[in-house]
């Protein structure tokens, strides 16, 4: 089936240079074009789109507020802004309508290239109603202390951004926003970027201010929504299974870029989880619930309930952000490697390996010593990787005692 893309510009060349760019895709896109934000409206209501592509500036109904009428009339789109204008202002009006931001001129492999990536995980969740959730969400909650911390460092007249950028680098729901603003074409940067830390000092300590103060794109976390959901111990999780991804990574020789892809990664991978409490209260603690009752892992329970487990809604998440794709790739297989036909070490296996290691010692029966069988031992096979097996759980130990690598 065709997938149905909306493009949106007020200037009739710039329309007529995109039907030429995409002229190719015509077997596998079915595009359609709109001079204004009122007929990109009226269009959707007879024809839906599968994404939309805007520019920023036109009269009438800018992007910005095409793409906020968008999001609550069709969530399930995906939105991209096409713009040849970058100021703060413009910035802050589309962080949170927009999915992704393109610079104009856009070329061709970028354009086709953002639109398939943002589109590849929709098959990998069968719900309509979860896709159109994580489609409209702008942001995610932060652990309440950290969330505390980052407003008094902002609010304080001796502001920090090196202190900012390492709150922000402990924070999941943080680190992905401040990752999926500075990667986009507003700042043209020449590669992308993966440290939250080098992400907050290149956006500045008056975007930053201005997203949490202002846009409130953050928010901490409310206890309340799902009791028995534990976020101080998912966020330890998280932390520690992004520092044991990245130690693992150095130890296999991976370059700077897998490095920080690994740490990323362990950070983000259990994300979804934060979607579904967020998004699901209700339902998620009935998944709990049967997870405690039933002995079954967490993934399984959420599909039971809700349809998707975290692994795929994170990832989709993070896809329509434009997080890159090793993270991508890590955070929705980081259960079931295997699945995934990388045939050398990747980020991916990083990840796998840190978040098993912590599974099978926290899941162990201490008084036999048994442990649980996690860790994808035919997939690191497969790598020629299972007589690394004793190394990374040295690194684990090293990691949970404190103490430094020698």
């Amino acid at each position: 089936m065709k997938r149905r893309i909306l493009l949106v510009d007020d200037e009739p060349n710039v329309l007529q240079s995109i039907r030429r760019m995409l002229h190719g895709m015509r077997d596998e896109w079915e595009l359609k074009f709109a001079h204004s934000g009122p007929e990109a409206l009226d269009l959707l209501t007879r024809e839906p789109s599968d994404v939309i592509v805007t520019d920023m500036r036109m009269p009438k109904m800018d992007g910005a507020q095409l793409l906020t009428e968008v999001k609550n009339r069709y969530p399930h789109m995906v939105r991209i802004v096409l713009s040849g204008h970058s100021d703060q202002e413009m910035i802050l009006r589309s962080v949170q309508p927009a999915h992704q931001y393109l610079s104009k001129p856009a070329d061709e492999k970028t354009l086709k290239t953002t639109i398939n990536r943002a589109c590849v995980l929709r098959g990998l969740l069968s719900q309509d109603t979860l896709k159109g959730v994580i489609s409209r969400l702008d942001s995610l909650p932060s652990l309440p202390a950290l969330y505390a911390e980052i407003i008094e460092e902002l609010q304080s007249p001796n502001a920090s951004i090196q202190k900012i950028g390492q709150i922000i680098a402990r924070d999941p729901a943080m680190a992905a926003k401040v990752l999926q603003l500075v990667n986009s074409a507003f700042f043209a940067l020449p590669r992308r970027i993966t440290d939250p830390t080098q992400a907050v000092s290149l956006l500045g300590i008056d975007i930053i201010k201005a997203l949490v103060l202002t846009a409130e794109v953050f928010s901490a976390f409310d206890k309340n929504k799902v009791d028995a959901f534990d976020i101080e111990r998912l966020w330890e999780h998280s932390f520690l299974t992004g520092g044991l991804a990245k130690r693992i990574a150095t130890a296999e020789d991976g370059d700077k870029q897998m490095i920080d892809d690994a740490y990323m990664a362990g950070l983000l991978h259990d994300i979804g989880k934060l979607v579904l409490v967020n998004s699901y209260p209700e339902q998620y603690n009935q998944v709990l619930a049967l997870e405690r009752n039933e002995h079954l892992i967490l993934a399984e329970a959420e599909h039971r309930i809700l349809g998707a487990g975290h692994g795929e809604v994170g990832a989709y998440l993070l896809s329509l952000w434009g997080l890159p794709d090793p993270i991508i790739e890590a955070v929705v297989f980081h259960h079931r490697p295997g699945l995934c036909q990388a045939n050398t070490f990747i980020p991916l296996a990083a990840v796998h390996i840190a978040d098993a290691l912590q599974y099978d010692d926290n899941n162990a029966d201490h008084d036999t010593g048994e442990k649980p069988a996690r860790m994808d031992l035919e997939y690191l096979a497969e790598l020629n990787l299972l007589e690394r097996v004793k190394i990374w759980r040295d690194e684990y130990n090293l990691r949970v005692s404190g103490r430094k690598n020698p």
